[in-house]
């Protein structure tokens, strides 16, 4: 009857958090930041890539579309 009532309070007693007791540097905190603003430009960067280079492909072959070729004349002049 004890050892059913002994796994709980044991798990809850691993489980329970407590003190860390630790302390980190500023050469390692300031790597760690260094190392996240790292990854949010990445990921930024990653994204402008995806969408804003084909947005740029589009725009530059509509201009190609509507500008005429030397000796071409607009419809309407």
């Amino acid at each position: 009857m004890k050892t059913r009532h002994a796994l709980p309070v044991v798990a809850l007693a691993i489980l329970a958090p407590s003190l860390a007791q630790a302390y980190i540097g500023p050469g390692a905190g300031i790597s760690a930041i260094g190392a996240a603003l790292a990854l949010l430009a990445a990921v930024f960067f990653a994204i402008v890539g995806f969408v804003w280079y084909p947005v740029k492909r589009l725009l530059r072959k509509r201009k190609a579309a509507n500008t005429p070729a030397p000796g071409e004349t607009k419809p309407g002049e």
